[in-house]
């Protein structure tokens, strides 16, 4: 099968990354890491503006009533862009669970929701910011007590959650949802990796030539690239799928988080030392990836799912 973005998937990521592409988002991902969220709050208004949030929102709710390739779509240009936040809960998983005015203010981007899953999600990301708490096995979360944990990304700032719940009826790929745009996240961060490894190795000099003239580094480089287009139609044949999603979104998964994980090993042999620098913009996606590759699902519990869809 041969797959294609129409003009208008093409159009929105290209919206996305011009938008995102002059947000200094290393800038917003380190305020939000250090607990000062203004500037990235601001900067989710401005991808509500663009209809993240609504896009898997039917439009009576004043959604877009999109697909879930326009779901990857949007988190691949996130993914890349390092944006911080609780999107994958707000846009990906609570509109399979929200009804009414609630799912309205989603769509519009008035409302922030976090997201429990356990024992595979079982801290809710950036409580502080989110509007509301949904638990998928148990419902709403109300009374909500939240305790901060640290994460080995200083951005995703991570809560064990306590409370009371209410039953609500969440559609069954809620979870899976979840985890179809944690994988794009992780092919869009392999692929801002590859891109600002590519760039170093042409820049950097060493015994007068620039690194990436020597076959050493061309062959490292060339592995990612097969890796990550290997994961890429593995990710769009998820979001595409029918009875075989959760199986296909568990093999994207496993593939994403691999990709991704070489992606972030050979932009810091590339780099060099510099690559260990906090001040250096990588190390915003080598902890991101790290994070990233656990969450939602380790590699082992999609592996698991795989075998089991296939049997």
């Amino acid at each position: 099968m041969k797959f294609q973005l129409s003009p208008e998937q093409r159009q929105f990521s290209a919206s996305l990354h011009d938008l995102l592409g002059g947000a200094d988002t290393a800038a917003v991902a380190r305020a939000w890491a250090a607990g000062s969220p203004e500037r990235g709050l601001k900067l989710l208004r401005a991808l509500a503006d663009l209809g993240v949030p609504a896009l898997l929102v039917g439009e009576g709710h004043g959604g877009l009533g999109g697909t879930r390739v326009d779901l990857v779509v949007a988190f691949e240009a996130l993914g890349y862009h390092a944006v911080p936040g609780p999107l994958v809960e707000t846009a990906a998983v609570a509109p399979a669970v929200l009804t009414g005015d609630r799912l309205a203010a989603l769509a519009g981007g008035d409302l922030l929701a976090t997201v429990v899953a356990p024992p595979e999600v079982p801290l809710a990301l950036d409580a502080d910011v989110a509007g509301v708490v949904l638990d998928l096995d148990e419902g709403e979360v109300s009374d909500v007590g939240i305790d901060f944990v640290r994460s080995v990304d200083p951005a995703r700032r991570l809560f064990r959650i306590t409370g009371t719940t209410r039953t609500t009826a969440a559609d069954p790929a809620a979870f899976d949802l979840g985890v179809l745009a944690v994988s794009a996240q992780l092919l869009g961060a392999g692929q801002w990796l590859l891109d600002a490894s590519v760039a170093y190795a042409k820049q950097r000099s060493q015994y007068g030539r620039a690194i990436g003239e020597y076959q050493a580094v061309k062959h490292l480089l060339a592995d990612v690239v097969t890796q990550l287009e290997l994961a890429r139609p593995l990710l769009y044949g998820a979001a595409v799928a029918g009875e075989t999603f959760t199986r296909d979104v568990s093999a994207a998964k496993v593939m994403a988080g691999a990709a991704a994980y070489l992606a972030a090993r050979t932009a810091l042999q590339v780099h060099g030392a510099i690559g260990y620098t906090a001040e250096h913009d990588l190390g915003l996606r080598l902890t991101k990836v790290r994070a990233l590759a656990g969450a939602w699902g380790t590699g082992a519990f999609h592996r698991e799912r795989v075998l089991a869809g296939l049997r």
